[in-house]
């Protein structure tokens, strides 16, 4: 059986007709999105915990509450993470161009760097699953505020500064392994899922559930599922097209694909509960 993605040709001119008649976009985004920015992900050959597989830890909710030394390591790190420095890439401009034309509806990001925001995509359209790094809350009373004025404290001293309203421990507004996402943001995120005729999976290695099963629950309500992503997935299979080249290049190129004038409008689906 030939491999999903090894007939570059054949993806590539699949991939340009599906675009041509969305209008409709909903986009979920992961770490390679951001690795030409001078992030670098977390599995990749070059990943964070590729390098360095003790740090998973710092990303450990558990390990995080219980161990005083992880949390000083975790804000020695916050406050030297790239996302401070970072510039959005093609990529990120390729999905700000998107929405300037109103088909992109809907960016499910996984990142936690901005650069979304950054390259011009409307803070309304972008749906941040696992958080961002740019704030901090409490996990005693639930306060929150800015990552900057906590690093400032850490900068003068305070290696693992406390919640000033209750003195609880304080993290960063990401998403730690070990904790829940916001059933919000998930409700929000299956919605814009349902609401479209294409769904663009773009540097995301679709194994990090509940966001990954947002692809599938796209096709299930009758959207085309484009991947874009340097490795295989498990949803590879269910794509109507898969491509394996830099997301820099490839990601432009699908956005300049101008909508067709045939092109059929959204057809409503219904509510999923009532499927089969």
């Amino acid at each position: 059986m030939t491999a999903r993605g090894s007939d570059p040709g054949t993806e590539h001119a699949h991939a340009r007709e599906l675009f041509a008649s969305a209008r409709r976009i909903t986009a979920l985004t992961g770490a390679g999105v951001s690795t030409d920015s001078g992030i670098p992900d977390f599995r990749g050959p070059n990943g964070v915990w590729t390098r360095d597989p003790q740090a998973q830890r710092l990303t450990d909710l558990d390990s995080y509450v219980a161990d005083p030394e992880v949390r000083r390591l975790a804000w020695r790190g916050r406050a030297e993470h790239p996302a401070w420095a970072a510039e959005p890439n093609p990529a990120h401009r390729a999905f700000a161009d998107l929405a300037a034309q109103g088909r992109l509806t809907s960016l499910l990001t996984q990142n936690i760097d901005g650069l979304h925001q950054r390259a011009g995509l409307p803070v309304g359209l972008v749906l941040e699953l696992h958080g961002s790094v740019f704030g901090v809350v409490c996990l005693d009373c639930g306060a929150t505020g800015s990552m900057r004025a906590a690093l400032e404290r850490v900068a003068d001293g305070e290696e693992d500064p406390p919640c000033r309203s209750c003195g609880g421990i304080l993290k960063s507004t990401t998403i730690s392994f070990g904790q829940n996402l916001d059933p919000d943001v998930i409700r929000s995120a299956q919605r814009a899922a349902l609401d479209c005729d294409l769904f663009l999976a773009a540097g995301t290695s679709l194994t990090v559930h509940p966001a990954a099963g947002l692809a599938e629950l796209a096709v299930r309500a009758g959207a085309r599922l484009v991947i874009c992503n340097a490795e295989p997935t498990p949803y590879d299979e269910l794509a109507a097209a898969v491509l394996r080249e830099p997301l820099a290049e490839v990601l432009p190129e699908l956005a300049a694909v101008p909508l067709a004038e045939s092109a059929e409008p959204l057809r409503t689906w219904g509510d999923p509960s009532t499927w089969g």
